[in-house]
């Protein structure tokens, strides 16, 4: 569900998604269990995930080796795989029972041989998949719409639209880490291609940064820390997968990545966020560029194997104290005037090395923690 939903506002699950509809309806019994009202619409060109895409992306993963991208093993991938070969199973499939059984037939017969090269000993049962996905396209039947229709339609209306974004910019699949990213354009590129809005009917563009960097999955990580400032960075920032619960890698502020992101985006303003997770370390670093072999790079090298190369080049500032967390909130309430000198110098070289306007800072979790630093007009 997208984020918006605890806040009972208009969602929209576009056709650039994959949809595991276990997991959707999952996540709709939480949302009615805290008494909220599910304002969903879900496009019926959503590609779906099935069994075999979850065992897939395991097997697959095993077999790649150092070329592993760390994936959360939910069949995301060869689901994307399956769309891009043209014979994956959409959400109109799952709502048509006469549609579904022929092409799950099909795709099962082929994903069941795929299985078996990896792993002979897997088995996978038809009929139990068919029956268990004929239910959650009932359930989920009366969601469906032509989402690219009904989104056009409200931005002509004048509405306000916010898209949502999965995962890094940089870990998308045509301008990211690749192949250690996620299998869609995880990116304000993605958003004409996952919606059917066209470009020209978008109005801004937003980046959110944290104060630090945090990834996971594999791969090349410049500025990674390995030592006990991870771990106080990871548990102040509570860096920790969403639905995995494991670790994230974190490390400095890369601004070298960023630019190329705010870039590829054309991102108008920035949000920095978590820069209470950086309290009680001193010093703080910045990575500002890349050298590879003694020269610094003009940009940011999208392969990854001249990025495991590379060496960042830093600048130092000093830190800032720790608080508790109701100083912050009343730090907040005060403004950016009252956060601490240091921060603000932080902020501020943000802000020149980026040569972007930073929009809103926030300083915790609490909606009253985001301090605004020019006005927005979202």
């Amino acid at each position: 569900m997208p984020s918006g939903a605890p806040l009972e506002k208009e969602c929209v699950i576009a056709n650039g998604c994959v949809i595991d509809p276990k997991v959707l309806l999952e996540e709709i019994e939480n949302l009615k269990n805290l008494n909220k009202k599910i304002n969903l619409k879900l496009s019926s060109t959503a590609h779906v995930i099935f069994p075999f895409h979850r065992i897939l992306d395991g097997l697959e993963e095993k077999t790649k080796g150092d070329y592993a991208a760390g994936t959360t093993k939910r069949g995301i991938g060869p689901t994307y795989s399956d769309k891009a070969a043209r014979w994956g199973l959409r959400i109109f499939d799952l709502i048509n029972p006469e549609i579904l059984r022929p092409k799950l037939e099909r795709l099962y017969k082929i994903k069941k041989d795929l299985i078996a090269v990896y792993d002979p000993s897997v088995d996978i049962d038809l009929d139990a998949i068919y029956e268990e996905y004929k239910s959650y396209g009932e359930q989920l039947k009366p969601y469906v719409i032509d989402t690219a229709y009904y989104l056009n339609k409200a931005v002509d209306s004048g509405k306000n639209i916010l898209f949502e974004a999965a995962q890094g910019s940089l870990l998308g699949i045509d301008h990211g880490f690749y192949p250690f990213g996620t299998s869609s354009n995880a990116n304000a590129l993605g958003i004409s291609a996952g919606t059917g809005i066209p470009p020209k009917k978008i109005d801004k563009i937003i980046g959110i940064v944290k104060a630090y960097t945090s990834r996971v999955g594999e791969g090349k990580f410049p500025t990674e820390l390995y030592n006990e400032i991870a771990e106080k960075i990871r548990e102040q920032g509570h860096e920790y997968g969403t639905v995995t619960g494991r670790p994230r890698r974190v490390g400095w502020l890369d601004l070298f990545n960023i630019k190329y992101g705010i870039m590829i985006n054309g991102v108008d303003k920035v949000i920095i966020t978590l820069l209470d997770a950086l309290e009680g370390i001193n010093p703080i670093k910045m990575c500002i560029d890349y050298e590879l072999d003694g020269k610094k790079l003009e940009s940011w090298p999208i392969q990854s194997e001249i990025i495991k190369n590379c060496k960042p080049i830093y600048k130092s500032f000093e830190g800032w104290e720790e608080k508790t967390r109701e100083e912050w909130t009343n730090i907040a309430l005060k403004g950016y005037d009252a956060l601490p000198e240091t921060m603000k110098i932080y902020i501020q070289a943000i802000r020149e090395e980026l040569q972007t306007e930073i929009a809103l800072v926030s300083i915790g979790p609490d909606r009253r923690e985001t301090i605004e630093l020019v006005e927005c007009n979202f």
